[in-house]
């Protein structure tokens, strides 16, 4: 097995970040397997979705339908309705596992794997990638 941390800058805003071209960077060795990609944050996911044709848009727009940025959450510290990034992972998990083959993820045409972020209050996720050899 091997492994690579990579940081992203979301900035602060909700974004949905394509990190497909950096894990089919970790991936190219050409040996069949399966990454696992992890996000270890509390108010954070990982999501395969296409991206560019509006649907990261979409899903945004979704969690905000189902999970409202507004006063009605418990959990409390942080700028107003931060918990319901607490309660996203719960929807979006914080990981997953692709098949590679021959050194490329065995993804389907306009699918992407990537980040989801709706904490405006933390500019910067690691991501952990393994390699698990098959």
């Amino acid at each position: 097995m091997r492994s690579e941390e990579i940081e992203i800058r979301t900035g602060g805003t909700e974004r949905v970040v394509d990190l497909t071209r950096r894990i089919a960077e970790f991936c190219r060795d050409g040996q069949d397997g399966l990454v696992n990609v992890w996000v270890p944050h509390a108010t954070a996911g990982v999501a395969v979705i296409e991206t560019g044709a509006g649907s990261d848009d979409d899903l945004l727009e979704a969690l905000r339908t189902l999970l409202p940025g507004d006063d009605r959450w418990s959990h409390r510290h942080g700028s107003a309705g931060h918990g319901r990034d607490h309660v996203l992972p719960a929807i979006i998990a914080p990981s997953m596992s692709v098949p590679v083959l021959g050194g490329r993820m065995a993804l389907g045409t306009w699918q992407s794997v990537c980040l989801v972020d709706t904490n405006v209050d933390n500019a910067v996720r690691t991501v952990r990638l393994s390699f698990l050899a098959g």
